[in-house]
């Protein structure tokens, strides 16, 4: 399996993890193809709708074989199989924990109908009793503590809700897009995914790698990866991804390259430009503890740290 660990494999998923003798995951994320018609490089996304169900339940049934006891699965899928995931996963034997919506900006824009603006991600978990749930990770300020002042608020922040409106789809104008896919995932929804059902140094497995962003998350907060892609030019320029990203884990002046990451995750959680962070002594404590939290490393930040990194953030 060490073949495999923190490479971006060109093949086919099913073939390549029905090789794999024993359980390596910890952490499954996939963004399958939804069969809606994508222009891919080499995959037909506009199959019959039966050949697309068993091929689903073909691809998550390896996926299973390979998810450790305590491991967690998330699927992206859109509303058309979306039930068809939960289905074959109830046959599996996998234990759903939250059904989540990733509403966007910049959906789908549609003429008799109306515009299609989320996906759906299902977490799931091989038992049901035992697996990896680093609620410190996620939180966040909640309102009773933003706005209200509240004395009954939660001081470690709050959990997420289900429905995660934080993460706009990746455009072709932002600075995040890659331009060799046709639907990158944002690098926000996979840090938060890794850093809450996994921990440093575990193993995370995309079978679907695309533009490698699950790859490069793993990168960013320390976790092994192997991502499986069938396209060959994919493969390529997602491995060209990877190794600019690396060339990054330098330390700055205020915060290292993990600590940095989490800033601007915590930042996109928050939805709070790091401006108004900065010159709001309330919101910069606020942020701080919140910080230190996610960190979890016993490290004390202090504000002045804080705001000198958020500046770096800024420009």
């Amino acid at each position: 399996m060490q073949n495999l660990k923190n490479k971006i494999i060109c093949g086919d998923c099913i073939k390549i993890l029905a090789r794999v003798k024993k359980p390596f995951a910890d952490l499954i994320f996939a963004d399958p193809p939804f069969n809606i018609g994508y222009k891919y490089d080499k995959y037909n996304d506009e199959i019959k709708a039966k050949n697309y169900i068993d091929w689903t339940k073909q691809w998550m049934t390896a996926c299973k074989k390979i998810l450790k006891s305590h491991g967690s699965f998330y699927i992206a899928i859109g509303d058309d199989y979306a039930a068809n995931v939960k289905i074959i996963a109830d046959e599996l034997g996998l234990f759903m924990r939250n059904w989540l919506i990733w509403h966007y900006t910049f959906g789908q824009q549609t003429k008799n109908k109306f515009a299609r603006s989320h996906t759906h991600i299902f977490y799931f978990v091989n038992d049901e009793e035992n697996f990896t749930f680093n609620d410190y990770a996620v939180r966040v300020p909640s309102d009773r503590q933003l706005i209200y002042n509240d004395r009954r608020a939660n001081p470690v922040g709050k959990l997420p809700d289900d429905v995660w409106s934080e993460f706009p789809r990746v455009c072709g104008t932002f600075k995040e897009r890659t331009g060799f896919h046709p639907c990158q995932m944002p690098l926000t929804v996979l840090k938060r995914i890794i850093s809450v059902s996994s921990n440093p140094g575990d193993w995370v497995l995309d079978p679907f790698s695309g533009s490698g962003t699950t790859a490069a998350a793993s990168v960013m907060l320390g976790r092994n990866f192997t991502a499986i892609e069938i396209s060959q030019e994919y493969v390529t320029k997602a491995r060209t991804r990877l190794a600019e990203l690396k060339m990054q884990k330098i330390r700055n002046l205020f915060l290292d390259f993990t600590e940095m990451n989490e800033l601007k995750q915590l930042l996109s959680d928050m939805k709070i430009p790091a401006e108004k962070i900065s010159n709001d002594k309330k919101l910069l404590k606020l942020f701080v503890n919140q910080f230190s939290i996610r960190m979890n490393n016993g490290k004390k930040y202090g504000t002045s740290e804080i705001t000198a990194a958020l500046k770096v953030v800024e420009n």
